[in-house]
């Protein structure tokens, strides 16, 4: 199964934040939505240039807020790079062995985006996703 067929996100935390933050949820949403594309690019410049300490206020960020939405894998990422980040400024080497992880977090970025924004679009069609009851929304039914 590829990474887009397969759910990136823990729907049962996604509820829960949805549900604690109401009317604020979309709104929240979009902000992550915006700084989840700065710190992607953040962290892709900061691999490129080789500097370490700018790993880690990106990778910080896309984690926690990743967390908040329930997308583990995405946040899971971001703290092996963070970690790593932190760890390369202690001993003063970069680190060069999380360029597979970096090289991954953009299209995992992207797919995890693209559920949750799925997931909130109130025109999409509600139907049995795998982490939803069966729907009767289809055309016609009650």
């Amino acid at each position: 199964m590829d990474a887009a067929a397969e759910s990136v996100v823990d729907w049962a935390e996604f509820s829960r934040m949805r549900a604690e933050l109401g009317a604020s949820f979309v709104r929240i949403l979009g902000y992550f939505h915006e700084d989840g594309e700065k710190a992607v690019a953040a962290i892709e410049a900061a691999m490129h240039a080789r500097e370490a300490a700018a790993l880690i206020l990106p990778a910080h960020t896309l984690k926690s807020e990743a967390r908040q939405f329930g997308a583990t894998a995405l946040g899971g990422l971001a703290e092996e790079i963070e970690d790593a980040g932190r760890h390369a400024v202690e001993i003063r080497l970069f680190p060069d062995h999380i360029l597979p992880q970096v090289a991954q977090l953009r299209a995992l970025y992207r797919t995890t985006l693209d559920q949750l924004l799925a997931e909130t679009n109130p025109l999409a069609q509600r139907g049995n996703v795998g982490h939803k009851a069966p729907s009767n929304q289809g055309f016609g039914r009650l």
